[in-house]
């Protein structure tokens, strides 16, 4: 039988009636699978996968394709999000055989979970070939297969192994950037191709280093990819939140799926980009996005949801990609009246903004200050009327069936946003923000925390999956050490701590001084592997590598350093295309001329929140506003009268009490 009926995962109940037998993954599938000799079908996919629905529909509700799967397979199906270790080892498995991945993932492997075989979608013809060709192979020449699966292995086990130091003196960063910059769209931002994913791990380290070293030319790169991000289709204009990434050049029309992760970390990008230009469009963004964070993602446990799904039924009740986004020119008339060929001006209800069908996907192109001139309107009347229109389209497509929600509660992607929150409070000041990010610290300590076990992966309906990743680790480390910095409260540091100790006894590779993805004990653990390049996720054994930074800085202890350098040298000496690197290239700052400002005094914290409220900067920031048992703040007195150190290459300045003094310095 199908025993997904039993699943609660919202990924595995979408295939809960698929006439195929399939099963959750567990390490005894592969036992049965042994004792019956039978290959295994490892399908991984997400709930907001559309062409994981689309192969859903056109083979895995098949019967014939059931047939051939329940005859010959044993057939496993896997939410990529919930065992994020299995699904980095079959998609290696799958790169090295076709030299190209993505979701669905769809592997054949022997019956001990050896991969032989894989892609990605296969239309069902395709898909019932292979599968036959694979049974008779496995029947008829079982060595060969055996022999495929030991070298595949092998290969696998290559692309896991921790980086080596190379020649240090490769590394040349104005020549990685000046190479970098040879890939930027200087039309519409972000990269020369399609599909266009936003990458805001590479938006993050390029606005940083713009703004520390004045390019003007990395700034205006930055500027202009986050204004056509945010005029953009992939950009929810109407409610907020960006989709996953744009199919076409111009980001117009989005792969309609919103992740909470990507829009966890573009509150971070749009904060700093806020703080810098004082833009009125990035605070936009981050209202927008916040809000429909909290309306459509947070739980009422405090925890946050993990995705929408692109696909939603249109008005003839038939799922669609898109449909509850787009708009007909017929339906934008009738909601607007009068108002619509102003509407249509901003929103470009024309051939620019035309997508398929009579649809429009809404997308700017232009100044409202520009089309108020044209229009000889006040610039303030038309920004209002936007607003209302934008009301006005809202409540009408709140009336359209919703896409699905994925309700998972996955730790790591729930820390990257209460970093996300910080940051928009420290830009903006809007005490919501804080308040938002310190329920979803309670709800990670509250129910993915165990005093013995450490960090869980994920929670669904309050039931915990799985035990962490290090990824998980990493971005709730980072988190507290933010939520420290935004709120002066040291047991945010003294939980960063421990949780860092933690990782270095659950993760940490001690020959090579990187860290394993999965522990040890995991119970998806196939083989474990050190991932040190950034995806559309920063890498967590960067994110790790600024921690230990940090921590080693506060809590003055050198093993923390010493690793972490460790990490950035052989890190720096294997950099050849920093796009995948660029979280390393921001640790990187943080080791040339690090500095500290520890902010003394009864109203530290308020003097903290003003420096942040205008800072980008590779600077520790410790605001200090009681005694302290954590070494490099003990040494500090605190008093009414607040005192700035700032601190270089382990030398400090003069302190000040002056603020004036201090942002010269």
């Amino acid at each position: 039988m199908n025993e997904l009926q039993y699943a609660s995962n919202p990924y595995l109940k979408q295939h809960a009636t698929n006439p195929i037998y399939w099963k959750a993954w567990h390490p005894s599938v592969f036992q049965q699978a042994q004792e019956q000799n039978k290959l295994v079908i490892v399908s991984i996919g997400y709930s907001t996968c559309h062409w994981c629905h689309v192969m859903e529909e056109e083979s895995f509700t098949n019967l014939e394709v059931a047939s051939a799967m329940n005859r010959d397979f044993i057939s496993i199906k896997v939410d990529r999000e919930e065992h994020p270790a299995v699904d980095a080892y079959y998609m290696k498995a799958v790169q090295l055989m076709t030299k190209q991945g993505g979701w669905p993932l769809n592997v054949v492997c022997l019956p001990d979970g050896r991969p032989i075989w894989g892609g990605t979608y296969f239309p069902k013809k395709t898909w019932i070939d292979a599968l036959s060709q694979l049974a008779q192979l496995h029947q008829n020449k079982p060595e060969a297969t055996v022999e495929f699966a030991t070298k595949l292995q092998e290969g696998v086990y290559i692309m896991g192994l921790a980086p080596t130091a190379k020649d240090e003196s490769r590394f040349n960063l104005a020549l990685l950037i000046e190479n970098w910059k040879q890939s930027f769209d200087l039309e519409y931002g972000g990269y020369q191709r399609a599909p266009k994913f936003m990458m805001p791990t590479n938006l993050l380290y390029l606005q940083k280093l713009g703004d520390l070293t004045r390019d003007k030319d990395l700034l205006h790169y930055i500027d202009l990819t986050l204004t056509q991000m945010a005029w953009g289709g992939i950009f929810d204009v109407i409610e907020g939140g960006f989709s996953r990434y744009s199919v076409d050049f111009k980001w117009h029309i989005p792969h309609f799926e919103k992740m909470l992760y990507d829009n966890a970390q573009l509150l971070s990008v749009y904060s700093d980009a806020y703080k810098r230009t004082a833009n009125p469009l990035y605070l936009e963004v981050l209202t927008k996005t916040t809000a429909f964070i909290q309306c459509n993602w947070q739980s009422d446990w405090g925890g946050v949801y993990s995705a929408l799904d692109a696909d939603s039924a249109n008005d003839k009740g038939v799922s669609q990609e898109g449909a509850y986004y787009v708009w007909t020119a017929a339906e934008l008339h009738r909601i607007l009246g009068d108002d619509f060929t102003l509407f249509a001006q901003i929103f470009n209800v024309n051939e620019y903004g035309y997508w398929e069908e009579g649809n429009f996907v809404l997308i700017q192109n232009q100044l409202i200050e520009t089309i108020a001139l044209a229009n000889q309107m006040d610039v303030f009347d038309l920004k209002k009327r936007k607003e209302n229109w934008e009301r006005l389209l809202l409540l009408e497509r709140n009336q359209r069936p919703k896409p699905l929600l994925d309700d998972k509660i996955i730790c790591s992607w729930n820390a990257m946003l209460i970093t996300g929150l910080l940051d928009a409070y420290s830009a903006t000041q809007q005490q919501d923000y804080l308040q938002q990010a310190e329920r979803i610290y309670h709800y990670i300590q509250t129910h993915l925390v165990d005093e013995e076990r450490g960090l869980f992966h994920s929670s669904h309906k309050q039931q915990v999956q799985t035990l962490a990743y290090l990824d998980d680790y990493a971005f709730y480390i980072q988190a507290l050490i933010n939520l420290f910095e935004h709120t002066a409260n040291q047991d945010y540091l003294w939980q960063a701590k421990r949780l860092m100790d933690l990782t270095l006894d659950l993760f940490l590779d001690e020959k090579n001084k990187f860290f394993y993805f999965s522990q040890e004990n995991q119970a998806d653990n196939i083989l474990r592997s050190i991932e040190t390049e950034d995806n559309v996720i920063p890498s967590a054994n960067a994110v790790l590598c600024r921690s230990l930074l940090q921590l080693g800085v506060a809590f003055e202890h050198t093993h923390y350093t010493q690793l972490a350098h460790q990490m950035i040298d052989i890190m720096q000496s294997n950099i050849d295309y920093p796009s995948a690197y660029s979280h390393w290239l921001l640790a990187m700052l943080y080791t040339e001329s690090p500095s500290e400002l520890a902010i003394v005094g009864a109203n530290a914290l308020e003097e903290s929140q003003k420096i942040q409220a205008n800072l980008i900067s590779k600077t520790f920031v410790f605001p200090i506003n009681q005694a302290s048992s954590i070494p490099y703040f003990e040494k500090y007195t605190v008093s009414q009268t607040t005192q700035y150190y700032l601190c270089e290459n382990k030398h400090c300045l003069t302190p000040t009490t002056e603020i004036s003094h201090l942002i010269k310095l």
